[in-house]
């Protein structure tokens, strides 16, 4: 007998308060600029246990506007940006190389909070995008060494094959260079920080970035 598919999502709860939190969030308390609050959020998550709280969702748009959207993971976020990395080839790649703008959305629901990111994506150098790669794991190399991100896969056979060659360079070559594999930088124009709250009072408080560059403004949103 199948899974009812509605009957399955009316058991589920949101924010079951056995595995979440709702801390109190105060927006008039909130620093200046998003980097400060998305560092102490983000500690936070860590802290309360979330599981891979570094993951993000990564929205792009092809040469058409058409959304895309997939997990990525983060690997920084400083006065220059949020970081994240992947081949240059790859379709998210391609579509940030015809529409270099885009967004980035973290979910932790051990705390009830969201974090919303959006802005213009600039690509870092090769030797920057490189020492990023080899400053991260031999599995990760040898992923990046395999190659062909979102090229047709003919087999599975034709992966293992690509992949036990990956790995095995991987371990003998830590250094070894993945051409396409490149760094981005997200810089948010706009960064909205969501807490929830039992009563579904939530608080919304949004940073936009001042049209001269410099300096944001900070307004609360409905939820």
């Amino acid at each position: 007998m199948g899974t009812d598919l509605h009957e399955l999502l009316r058991s589920l709860r949101v924010w079951d308060p056995e595995v979440t939190e709702l801390p109190a969030f105060d927006p008039d308390s909130a620093p200046g600029e998003p980097l400060p609050l998305f560092t102490q959020w983000f500690a936070a998550a860590v802290a309360a246990g979330q599981p891979e709280p570094h993951t993000m969702s990564l929205a792009t748009a092809d040469a058409e506007g058409l959304p895309d959207v997939r997990i990525v993971m983060l690997h920084g976020a400083d006065a220059d940006g949020w970081s994240f990395a992947t081949h240059a080839t790859s379709r998210k790649g391609r579509q940030l190389a015809a529409r270099p703008y885009a967004a980035l959305s973290f979910y932790w629901p051990v705390l009830g909070r969201q974090v919303r990111l959006r802005g213009p994506v600039a690509v870092a150098g090769a030797e920057e995008s490189q020492a990023d790669l080899h400053a991260r794991s031999t599995g990760a190399l040898a992923a990046a060494l395999t190659g062909r991100q979102s090229e047709v896969l003919d087999s599975v056979e034709a992966l293992e094959e690509a992949s036990r060659a990956a790995w095995d360079r991987a371990s003998r070559e830590p250094g070894a260079p993945a051409p396409t594999w490149t760094l981005y930088r997200l810089a948010p124009e706009e960064a909205e920080f969501f807490q929830g709250d039992a009563g579904r009072r939530h608080v919304r408080l949004q940073y936009r970035r001042r049209r001269t560059g410099r300096g944001w403004t900070r307004r609360l949103l409905w939820p």
